[in-house]
């Protein structure tokens, strides 16, 4: 909500992964539909590419981290 109303700041203090989140949100749809205009699937593609490289553990573990430091980080601040 915070980031939707330009609160910039206390988006990412609320949760920092929520830019990433955003971002997604943000491509995604646009990728789908060039997808279906040119009759493509290079969203599908690039998605099993990141699934296959988040499936090593030089990539999961540094995630895994990443989300505990974050539930940690909002934890501590009482959200």
């Amino acid at each position: 909500m915070s980031l939707t109303k330009g609160n910039f700041v206390e988006a990412f203090d609320l949760n920092p992964i929520g830019y990433i989140v955003a971002l997604i949100m943000l491509i995604a749809p646009v990728w789908i539909i060039v997808d279906i205009i040119l009759r493509n699937n290079s969203l599908f593609v690039c998605y099993q590419k990141i699934e296959s490289h988040l499936k090593k553990t030089k990539y999961a573990i540094p995630l895994i981290l990443l989300v505990i430091i974050n539930w940690i980080w909002n934890i501590t601040k009482g959200v």
